[in-house]
């Protein structure tokens, strides 16, 4: 129901209430039964038990399972009840399991936050008199009292309005609060922050007072309809959970096919059933790196603990990698990427602008300060709701905190850093008259009392100040406002309203006419840190967007001084003070347009867009899905937008295969924060309903932080990256090494308890270790992955199957040295060091694509650790008798670990060859393409 077209009366009329009586008790108990309780509906939240079970859905638990049951079966079977193998197997998948509850429980609180919200209590109109009742049981038709400090406890259409101001930021984006009147609207599409004459659910009463008319209630409230999109949008899988769950496929039916191929090329060689069967069951064990889960979570919480020292927490684990394949950061303005503080940047006079420091400023300021009703506090009481400022660059000892509407408390602020303190002007020019603000007349007029005289001051809307004037003030003294004088003036306000500033004029008279002093533009300015984390984002490939409530003028002015919004000099995102522009490198940009999508089709976007600045949520109204699809892309601030608006756009940009990430604070950011493949929320300035929507927390609420998060997720990924690498080049060992003996007619030289020890201890330290790997130098230098890009991508498959081929051949080896000087059991032994240890050294060559010379053979301290420990781990299990005996090895003598070490040695010069090579190859590429 469009309730802001119509009058008072004919809402009250449509709900059946007057206004002198409000609704009866009767009435509203009636209305009560059919529309519930002033409530917002909560989700069903999932059990732990649940939560628990799903963890074990993964394809290559599953199969990991299988393989254990089997196993047990097969040993009872056998009759010799060795349940060695199945118990290592579920004690690792159950603390996987409880590792990931623990780590990813991710509560419903979103709707307790909304909730929180709303007001406990409300003041209405019911069988003619007024009465306090609990918010809950406000109904459509009660007519409600409304005054400064109070919560909206409904959304409801006003009756009546006295200087009434309302603070809607965290539902519509608005950045200031917004002035409240009783006219009826024209327009049905006209966006939610310009409905001026509603009222809306938990919003807040900052000035002023007024009466409503209930209109909607509960879910049936804007605040509701966001409720709505929260229960009704499911989380999804996160790049990383999806790369994982393909790998644990790919794994899962490798190692199915390679029991099926064992088993039958056991029977063509016509080897024991019983044998070939358990022999297959071992190399599929082998094939599985049963630690991977495990590893896996505690790399990323290893990142978790590394993102809260950088401001930055956390909630939701696979989120932690998210952000290193994100292509498109999502920014609401207000808070996020500016100050959420009003301040003066510019003033004008009749000669163009001005310096903020100056006589004419001065004399301007003192005006503006008087005429004004901020209160400014010097006793060092603390209020969270008032933004603190130190003026410690004016005066020792100057600190004091103000109390005020935004816009006044800029201009108390402009005066105090020259000097002009509020508190010390209302001393010296005593206030002996006001007329409050009046939205009708645009102005504030307030009369002091001075050495002089009587001085009235007048503050308010440029336009009507300027036609009232009838001299100019030209910093000393005043000048007759001529027509030029006026033309001058009134461009001046336009140049600085199309710069994005809101702006405000003064003027003073004393007995004669009124005399017009000038101009003051101010703005919500960004946050300084901005300017280089934009730049860094562009750097690495991310295009940041911005999504507001705000007016599109000022949404384009912060965008274009941050540089996400790129103005026709190309020189954009310069921070104050610095002189070289941040230019986006054209291949960085071509990299991204050239991703395949619906969106890379330039020639279908309507060509409206094609060189768009800002799209504005009318605009988006009226866009097909598809058509918002091809041009979600290529626009970079979107302004006039709802919550429904901007769950559109990140869905649209999802559809075009960008990864998105949603930054934002304030309800209305709720629904995309929940709907992007990871929000982003303030811990400070951001509502509960933010925070328990998100993925992330910015605990210092800087988005500057985000550039670090962005760095620390692709360490992550290239780190577990690094991991799958090392396990799956040594599982491949352990394969061929058995695979490749059962085919020249040998037993199979490793057990299922030694194939367990290597996967699971000899293996997964290290490999855990590389999760504290420094980041390479150009890790921020490089374009996001790609969503459908595979971990195995890259030639990373053929890399380990090579490097697998190598440590499978050393193995071997050592296998047939060991059964012709040494016996089969030797063999084994010798066998099982070989791939251990081996595997050991390799892991080094995993760190990096570069020379271990190059980056240091001892800079990650942690794996150096690791490779001490299982190195001690591997030398115990041979020479302990007792644990020797486990593990069916015998000790070696001295020639024995010679061939054995300097076997497992071998992966490490092998690899630097080929780096070398690589290298050499690359420079070759590199001069090459300089000619």
């Amino acid at each position: 129901m469009n309730w802001h077209t119509m009058t008072g009366e004919q809402v009250l009329t449509r709900l059946h209430v007057t206004r002198e009586s409000g609704l009866s008790g009767r009435e509203a108990a009636e209305r009560l039964k059919q529309t519930g309780e002033n409530l917002l509906k909560e989700k069903p939240h999932t059990s732990i038990l649940v939560k628990f079970l799903e963890q074990w859905k993964d394809f290559m638990i599953l199969t990991l399972i299988g393989a254990a049951v089997i196993s047990t079966a097969v040993s009872f079977l056998n009759g010799d009840r060795d349940l060695t193998d199945p118990i290592i197997i579920f004690v690792i998948i159950t603390v996987n399991a409880i590792m990931g509850v623990v780590q990813e429980t991710k509560a419903e609180k979103s709707l307790d936050a909304l909730k929180k919200l709303s007001a406990p209590s409300a003041m209405v109109l019911r069988d003619g008199r007024r009465q306090s009742i609990d918010s809950a049981l406000v109904v459509p038709g009660d007519i409600v009292y409304l005054e400064a400090g109070c919560f909206v406890p409904a959304d409801g259409r006003l009756l009546e309005a006295v200087n009434l101001k309302i603070e809607e930021s965290a539902l519509t984006g608005e950045s200031l609060p917004v002035e409240k009147h009783t006219a009826t609207l024209k327009g049905e599409d006209i966006p939610l922050s310009e409905r001026w004459n509603l009222a809306l659910s938990t919003t807040v009463v900052t000035k002023g007072r007024g009466t409503m008319v209930v209109t909607a209630t509960g879910m049936d409230t804007e605040v509701g309809h966001i409720a709505q999109m929260i229960l009704t949008d499911e989380s999804k899988d996160t790049p990383l959970q999806k790369r994982l769950a393909q790998t644990s496929k790919i794994l899962g039916l490798l190692s199915l096919g390679i029991c099926v191929i064992m088993f039958f090329v056991g029977l063509w060689k016509k080897q024991p059933l019983f044998e070939m069967f358990m022999t297959s069951v071992s190399l599929a064990v082998a094939a599985i790196p049963e630690g991977l889960p495990a590893i896996v979570t505690i790399m990323l919480s290893l990142g978790v603990q590394r993102m809260v020292k950088k401001n930055a927490v956390i909630r939701r684990l696979p989120a932690v990698e998210t952000l290193g394949s994100a292509t498109v950061i999502c920014s609401d303005k207000t808070g996020t990427l500016t100050q959420n503080r009003m301040t003066v940047t510019c003033i004008a006079s009749s000669r163009g602008r001005e310096e903020k420091n100056g006589r004419f400023a001065r004399a301007l300021f003192t005006c503006a300060a008087l005429c004004n009703d901020t209160v400014l506090r010097r006793d060092g009481r603390k209020n969270p709701k008032i933004s603190p400022f130190a003026a410690g660059h004016t005066a020792p000892g100057k600190s004091f905190t103000l109390l005020g509407e935004p816009t006044e408390k800029a201009l108390v602020e402009a005066a105090a850093a020259i000097g002009l303190y509020k508190d010390e002007l209302e001393t010296k020019y005593p206030r002996t008259g006001e007329i409050p603000f009046d939205s009708a007349v645009k102005r504030m007029t307030t009369i002091h009392r001075t050495p002089q005289g009587s001085l009235e001051i007048i503050k308010g809307a440029p336009d009507i100040l300027i036609s009232m004037c009838g001299a100019v003030w030209n910093g000393s003294q005043a000048e007759a406002m001529t027509e030029t004088r006026r033309r001058l003036l009134l461009r001046e306000n336009e140049s600085m309203a199309g710069e994005g500033l809101r702006v405000i004029a003064v003027g003073a008279r004393r007995n004669s006419e009124l005399t017009f002093l000038g101009l003051i533009g101010m703005m919500d300015p960004p946050r300084p840190e901005v300017y280089e984390a934009v730049h860094t984002c562009k750097t690495a490939g991310i295009r940041p967007v911005m999504i507001t409530g705000d007016h599109p003028a000022t949404a384009a002015a912060i965008a274009r001084q941050l540089g996400i919004l790129n103005s026709s000099s190309g020189r954009t995102g310069d921070p104050p003070g610095q002189k070289n522009g941040l230019i986006l490198q054209a291949a960085s940009l071509r990299s991204r347009l050239s991703r395949p999508s619906a969106a890379a089709e330039p020639s279908r976007i309507p060509s409206s867009l094609h060189s768009a600045s800002v799209v504005t949520g009318p605009q988006l109204e009226k866009m097909s899905e598809e058509e918002l699809i091809r041009t979600a892309p290529f626009v970079s601030v979107y302004a006039r937008v709802s919550p429904e608006h901007k769950v559109r756009i990140v869905r649209a940009l999802q559809a075009s295969g960008q990864v998105v990430a949603m930054t934002g604070d304030g309800v209305n950011d709720a629904p995309a924060l929940k709907g992007a493949d990871i929000g982003c929320a303030m811990g400070l300035g951001g509502t509960d309903v933010a925070k328990n929507s998100a993925d992330m927390i910015l605990t210092d609420d800087n988005f500057a932080t985000i550039v670090a998060a962005v760095r620390e997720g692709r360490v992550i990924y290239d780190n577990i990256r690094k991991s799958i690498h090392f396990l799956l080049s040594s599982n491949i060992g352990e394969i061929l090494t058995i695979f490749t003996a059962i085919i020249l007619g040998h037993s199979s030289p490793l057990l299922p308890v030694q194939l367990l020890w290597m996967n699971l201890v000899t293996d997964s330290l290290p490999a855990v270790a590389l999760g504290v790997e420094r980041a390479d130098e150009d890790i921020m230098e490089r374009p996001p992955i790609e969503r459908g890009k595979g971990i195995f991508s890259d030639g990373l498959a053929f890399q380990m199957l090579l490097e697998g081929i190598v440590i499978g051949a050393l193995a071997l080896n050592a296998y047939l040295i060991g059964c012709r000087f040494y016996g089969l059991p030797m063999a084994r032994t010798m066998t099982f060091s070989v791939l251990s240890l081996s595997q050991l050294f390799h892991v080094f060559n995993v760190r990096s694509d570069r020379s271990l010379f190059h980056i240091g053979w001892f800079t990650n301290g942690k794996l150096v650790l690791a490779f001490l420990i299982c190195l001690a781990l591997q030398i115990s299990v041979v020479s302990i008798p007792s644990l020797a005996s486990v593990f069916q090895v015998q000790n070696m003598n001295r020639a024995q670990w010679g061939i054995v070490m300097g076997l497992s040695f071998a992966p490490i010069p092998m690899a630097e060859l080929q780096k070398l090579c690589n290298r050499l190859s690359e420079r070759r590429e590199a001069r090459r393409g300089t000619l």
